[in-house]
């Protein structure tokens, strides 16, 4: 068995050192989650205070969920600024990325809490309403409408993320140079976390100055707890995606991910036969991924020519190559002859 293979003009080992930092993080994103943090908490205060004056269940749900927002996106920026901080750390084998990831993942969570309490107190309003102070509660939500689709604009776009970085030195791990030639940029998960926080405090913003016109046009109090749940039911399945999405990459549940089938293909149609024994593809940036390849070949394969023939795909960007001998082809039988009869001692 071997898992590397110098090629012809043989490679020092300072040639084959490298770096474990495949993600170059999101520094635009970095400071527009800043800015989007101070507004929001800003929002926050007039909203809860407001809802409290005015007796509105939906501007206090709207206040109290945008404070949870501003507790997510402060830990967006958190991750970020921790992610570049230890990027040079070699305690992480393969990058801190994933301290972005785990920031999203936290950030859905909180945003399941906030569902359940935006329910529970919708449900409290239902039993028993309260007057509602509307047209200053309309206002006051307008406001916060203008500040969620301020931080929105800010956060756009931003979760589907190009990096480009290089690396042109080789190794038996099979680390090249990064540029995504697919159409789609990869995602950001912890962006998309901080995105779909003010996403989702716009679309209760909305609900809120929905019900409030409607109890104040129609006398539909129970419109303001309504819309209250419906919000609660939006933010349930934002976070639900969220969740899913980001624990799939913290678990490595990467085995369906197209790159795996296409990791096969390049090995069934390698110009040596070749059979795959053994393969864990898992990501270790946005887009990017790194893989263990075991094989059985003959003699002549090596761990450098398999790594160049998989570099087609650019996502690829770790490879470790490991390469064991084919067993021997048995050989044939020959076929057993025919017993010859002994002959018999003559008659004395």
């Amino acid at each position: 068995m071997h898992t590397e293979s110098l090629p012809h003009n043989p490679l020092s080992p300072s040639t084959r050192a490298h770096s474990h930092r495949f993600d170059t993080g999101n520094p635009l994103a970095e400071k527009n989650t800043t800015l989007a943090v101070w507004l929001t908490l800003s929002m926050m205060v007039l909203e809860i205070a407001g809802g409290y004056y005015f007796h509105s269940m939906a501007l206090l749900a709207d206040g109290w969920h945008m404070s949870s927002h501003a507790l997510a996106l402060g830990l967006s920026v958190g991750a970020y600024v921790a992610a570049r901080r230890l990027a040079g750390d070699r305690r992480f084998a393969f990058g801190t990325w994933k301290l972005e990831v785990l920031a999203g993942y936290t950030s859905a969570i909180l945003l399941l809490f906030v569902a359940g309490w935006m329910a529970v107190q919708s449900l409290d309003r239902l039993r028993a309403p309260l007057a509602i102070d509307y047209a200053q509660a309309i206002a006051l939500a307008g406001l916060g409408l203008a500040v969620n689709l301020a931080c929105a604009w800010l956060l756009r776009g931003g979760h589907r993320h190009h990096h480009h970085h290089g690396h042109d030195h080789g190794h038996d791990h099979g680390h090249h140079p990064v540029g995504h030639a697919d159409d789609h940029a990869p995602e950001d998960l912890n962006l998309r976390a901080a995105y779909l926080h003010v996403v989702a405090d716009a679309a209760t913003s909305v609900l809120a100055i929905l019900a409030l016109l409607g109890g104040m046009l129609w006398g539909a109090a129970w419109l303001d707890p309504a819309m209250g749940l419906v919000g609660a039911v939006l933010v349930a399945v934002w976070a639900l995606g969220l969740l899913r999405d980001s624990s799939r990459v913290l678990l490595d549940a990467e085995m369906d991910a197209p790159v795996v089938q296409e990791i096969r293909d390049v090995l069934a149609a390698a110009p040596q036969p070749v059979v795959l024994t053994d393969l864990h593809v898992w990501r270790v940036g946005k887009g990017l991924y790194a893989c263990i390849v075991a094989l059985e070949a003959r003699d002549g394969v090596t761990p450098d020519a398999i790594r160049q023939q998989l570099a087609i795909h650019e996502e690829l960007v770790h490879i470790t190559v490991e390469i064991n001998p084919a067993p021997p082809a048995p050989r044939p039988v020959e076929a057993e002859r025919p017993a010859q009869p002994r002959p018999r001692p003559a008659a004395p």
